[in-house]
């Protein structure tokens, strides 16, 4: 990677990391907190509360990314980031529950993840994309296992409010790393022809992106709900809630350790397919393996979390780097759906974990997660293999 594909893969990951960590850092603690808010006591206010900033991300990724693709990425993410800011400091002003959602609200207008995507594809060549990719990624995950270990002392110090108000400060720090930290892409005039409705029916309709946009919601779907129940079996097995990010956060940065050298051989050596689909199948087996378990240790869930979050993290950072090669000019928009399907696995996750622990002991969600993979996999195995010059329509 040149110079400027390092610097501003790294800034544009730095950006990724701030706004998630401050997103991350209400998770383990906002249910303690809110049952002391007016509306607190209703799990249905609660969850909406929670939930809002993703069903709002949902309807917003396509046109926020069309709107990239029409006025340039800078502009847009700079715009979102100011709704982030705004939005934590009004749920820092909240006294209620309905306050709270209102800024959630408002923060999950500032939908800029396609348009972040598509500026690392502006700036780095195809050969490093994934790279480039897989930083985003592995700054989101290692913000995620920091927050597992940084939330709840901060909690005790500054309350709720003060965690709202550091979300609004990262923030802040995110827009100053765009203005002056991010290149600018060369070219910033793109074709009116990539932002019309035909864009848009192209990146919904193409095979080979349908492909990928199932995945992503799969993937995703598979996440959320397999750790409503991962939680309860490390408790179960002896590990207190508090000592969970023991377990976290070692697998996260080692998975990001045993996912480079298929990564590379997929760039270099041209198995994209291959390491796709094997990075599916070991996804499918981990499943499997956490299904067949009666009771499980401690040991056996991190070595299960560890192949999961490698194959996780692959996934992650393959995915969008095939989406913007295939997507031509339109990157933004065809990002845009990616990132659409994306928050539509969070949410369908979310209720499909939910809905099936309440009527099992999480077996069955391992079992349904299992399908989904196995769903996935019928529909990769006949994807054409995407060369870095590749961007035949299929």
């Amino acid at each position: 990677m040149s110079h400027l594909e390092i610097r501003a893969s790294l800034m544009l990951a730095s950006v990724f990391a701030l706004r998630m960590l401050g997103l991350f850092l209400i998770l383990p603690v906002f249910t303690i907190y809110a049952q002391h808010l007016p509306g607190g006591e209703h799990p249905v206010m609660l969850g909406l509360a929670l939930g809002i900033y993703g069903l709002i991300q949902a309807f917003l990724h396509i046109p926020l990314g069309m709107l990239s693709d029409r006025i340039g990425r800078k502009p847009v993410i700079m715009a979102g980031l100011l709704l982030f800011v705004l939005g934590g400091s009004v749920a820092a002003m909240a006294d209620s529950l309905a306050g709270i959602a209102w800024g959630r609200a408002i923060q999950g207008a500032g939908a800029i993840s396609a348009a972040i995507t598509a500026l690392i594809a502006d700036l780095t060549r195809v050969e490093h994309r994934s790279k480039a990719m897989a930083m985003v990624g592995g700054s989101i995950g290692l913000s995620f296992a920091i927050s597992l270990v940084i939330a709840a002392p901060l909690y005790q110090h500054i309350g709720m409010n003060g965690l709202f108000w550091l979300m609004s400060a990262l923030g802040c720090g995110a827009l100053l790393l765009v203005a002056w930290g991010v290149p600018t892409p060369i070219k910033t005039v793109i074709s009116p022809s990539a932002t019309r409705l035909s864009g848009l029916r192209d990146a919904l309709c193409r095979v080979d992106l349908l492909r990928l946009n199932i995945g992503v919601l799969i993937l995703h779907a598979t996440q959320i709900a397999m750790f409503i129940v991962v939680p309860r079996l490390l408790t179960a097995a002896g590990l207190p809630l508090s000592a969970h990010w023991q377990i976290y956060l070692p697998v996260v940065l080692c998975s990001f350790v045993l996912m480079l050298a298929p990564m590379l051989a997929a760039e270099r050596a041209g198995k994209t397919r291959l390491v796709l689909l094997s990075a599916v199948a070991l996804l499918f087996f981990v499943q499997i393996g956490f299904a067949m378990q009666s009771e499980i240790s401690i040991a056996a869930i991190a070595v299960l979390l560890l192949l999961f979050f490698t194959g996780f993290n692959l996934l992650e950072a393959m995915q969008p780097a095939l989406v913007s090669r295939l997507a031509d000019e339109a990157k933004g928009t065809a990002l845009g759906v990616y990132n659409t399907s994306q928050a539509l696995g969070l949410f369908l996750g979310g209720a499909l974990g939910g809905g099936l622990l309440k009527f099992s002991q999480g077996r069955m969600v391992f079992i349904a997660c299992a399908i989904l993979l196995f769903v996935w996999l019928i529909i990769a195995r006949n994807m054409q293999e995407i060369t870095r010059c590749s961007s035949a329509r299929t």
